[in-house]
């Protein structure tokens, strides 16, 4: 067995069982990660140091029998907006070069007291603002499918590590979409939790009223136990997930405007492939949904351009300049406009949670278009702007709303079916979400 492509839950159970050694897969991974043409441009810096001294305590605790959980010494990456002390951490953007930490996040803590190894920091859009991976200020990770393909962002380098084998797991953060996307378009499961259910201290942010940490991982068993890391709680029993008389909405109407065709073919066997397994499908297009995405160009650029616009205007030559603009976007929106948006916010999320209470999961495709080739994205700046906010287009919608998300892959290339909770309804997702894995596999 490639124990470096293996679950984390599985390189778990096989410490646990003698069968690995964290050292050993510790060792393995830093090698594949130095060999691995791409390793440069899916990680940041690797961190050897940290990586084998926690390797060789869970090695102790296992030989001892005091493993601290499932996850005792599996291997894992972290996003480079993720604090790590002593570790650069520069969040994809020359605008924070040479930005060292004195202290790690408060869950990158919590999960080396889990008893995690960190690998190292993975590359990511610049300053997290951007769902497609491109990112010619630092490094342009590959999609694992086609390295000529964007790798989908803002959490890049943290998908591609995973899908190639380079990390049992990642964790990522989510502002619109940024673990989704890139677990969609490398074939992977992304789960984003409700806004405020991890620990944001030393997150750098981006829109911290929508900003959320979360993993990134090859089942839904492997989230959940890492969410649970993350949250320092045990982790839902996904012992009895059946999709047989899962209660599914399948959100018509704005997810699908201008989608393209193979994403809503993979959607669209999914949706069949989990009614024949016994779920309970309905369709419905809630007004609510229009009104919220509405919403989204008062909301979003204001929000991330206020918190960053002091190092943005002190350097913009150092960035990206489809990115700039991005931010830019956001300096004309007035303060009035901002206040109102949220408050007429508030009240489409009340009416959402009302229209869809008797639901598992609201489903649909995770990103209405497959990755976009990185050339053409580098070289046409109305293409990457386009591009860019259609892929966000329905992963923003479980933002907006205020809701947890998970992306499942479908068995089509590029393609992920994604699935919305209830707010703060994340343990539910998760179990709703591995029985929708179970139909789809």
């Amino acid at each position: 067995m490639d124990w470096l492509k293996a679950t984390a839950a599985e390189q778990g159970r096989a410490i646990l069982a003698g069968l690995i050694s964290p050292l050993g897969q510790v060792e393995a991974y830093l090698d594949a990660a130095a060999r691995h043409p791409y390793g440069k441009r899916i990680y940041a810096r690797l961190t050897p140091e940290r990586a084998r001294a926690e390797a060789i305590a869970a090695h102790d605790r296992a030989r001892a029998g005091l493993r601290r959980g499932l996850l005792d010494g599996v291997a894992i990456s972290w996003k480079d907006n993720i604090d790590s002390a002593g570790i650069a951490t520069e969040a994809g953007s020359r605008l924070l070069s040479g930005r060292v930490p004195e202290h790690d996040a408060a869950i990158l803590a919590g999960a080396t007291l889990d008893g995690l190894v960190c690998l190292g920091k993975t590359h990511m859009t610049e300053l997290a603002f951007s769902g497609l991976g491109v990112n010619p200020m630092t490094a342009t990770p590959p999609n694992s499918i086609d390295p000529a393909l964007a790798p989908g962002g803002s959490s890049s380098g943290a998908a591609v590590s995973v899908a190639l084998g380079l990390a049992a797991a990642a964790i990522g953060s989510d502002t619109g979409g940024s673990i989704r996307v890139p677990a969609a378009w490398n074939g992977l499961v992304g789960f984003k939790p409700t806004t405020g259910a991890v620990m944001s201290r030393g997150v750098l942010p981006l829109c911290p009223r929508f900003d959320v940490a979360g993993p990134i991982a090859r089942t839904v068993e492997d989230c959940a136990e890492l969410f649970a890391v993350l949250r320092g709680e045990p982790a839902v029993d996904l012992t009895d997930a059946d999709p047989r008389g899962l209660r599914l909405m399948v959100l018509e109407g704005v997810p699908f405007d201008d989608a393209r065709a193979a994403p809503v073919a993979a959607f669209e066997d999914a949706v069949d492939r989990l009614a024949r397994a016994g779920a309970r499908v309905t369709h419905a297009a809630p007004p609510c949904v229009a009104e919220a995405m509405a919403l989204a160009p008062i909301l979003f650029a204001p929000e991330a351009y206020g918190f960053w616009r002091e190092q943005i205007e002190d350097a913009p030559d150092l960035m990206y300049p489809p990115i700039l603009e991005r931010f830019r976007s956001g300096r004309e929106v007035l303060a009035a406009d901002y206040i109102a948006g949220w408050q007429e916010l508030d009240r489409l999320r009340t009416a959402w949670t009302r229209l869809v209470a008797g639901f598992d999961a609201v489903i649909l495709p995770t990103a209405p278009l497959l990755p976009p080739e990185i050339d053409r994205l580098q070289t046409d700046p109305v293409f990457f702007a386009r591009e860019n906010m259609l892929t966000l287009r329905n992963t923003r919608i479980g933002n907006l709303l205020g809701l947890p998300a998970i992306s499942l892959p479908t068995g089509h290339p590029g393609c992920g079916l994604m699935l919305m909770g209830a707010a703060q309804g994340d343990r539910a997702l998760l179990v709703a979400a591995a029985a929708a894995e179970a139909a789809l596999r």
